[in-house]
């Protein structure tokens, strides 16, 4: 009967371990699978992390390239010749190179003779400007030009009583 007793402490003790580690794999199981997507996202955060880390460092160099061309850009002069012509021109104004590229410096000429002609060396991103300002009860006729290199970037006429607005054109440096 001992023996009976020993056998069945016996069997029970297996069982018991069997089902122990029967719950031990299904935990580990469960925890794998668990923790699988967990690391899935870990992974692609990482990589994404990667991706973006080596993206900012090339936009940093784009950025860079950009700012030295700009730079460039603006220090490179050029010369114009601005050209008014008509009839009753009170006062002409131009950009005359003076002042920041992007906040140039008006020169002023009152009571011109005319045809007025002028040319002037400006830099960079600078837009070449004239603007004739003409009051007369009688009207006016104003041309005014803009040229580079010989070729008329800009060109406007006006007629009346209060004439004004003249040529502006887009730096040649910049297109």
């Amino acid at each position: 009967m001992n023996r009976t007793i020993r056998t069945a402490r016996t069997t029970t003790r297996a069982t018991r371990t069997a089902r122990t580690t029967t719950r031990a794999t299904r935990t580990a199981r469960t925890t794998t699978r668990a923790t699988r997507p967990v690391r899935a996202a870990a992974h692609a955060l990482a990589v994404a992390g990667l991706v973006l880390g080596l993206g900012a460092c090339s936009a940093e160099s784009v950025d860079d390239a950009v700012g030295k061309a700009v730079d460039t850009a603006v220090d490179e002069k050029y010369e114009v010749t601005y050209e008014v012509t008509g009839k009753s021109v009170d006062e002409i104004s131009y950009h005359g190179g003076g002042g920041e590229a992007m906040e140039p410096k008006l020169e002023t000429v009152t009571s011109p003779t005319l045809p007025w002609k002028k040319t002037v060396e400006l830099r960079g991103i600078m837009p070449p400007a004239v603007m004739p300002l003409a009051v007369d009860a009688g009207g006016a006729d104003v041309t005014c030009t803009i040229t580079y290199k010989g070729k008329v970037i800009k060109e406007a006429k006006g007629e009346g009583m209060l004439t004004a607005g003249g040529c502006v054109a887009v730096s040649p440096i910049v297109g």
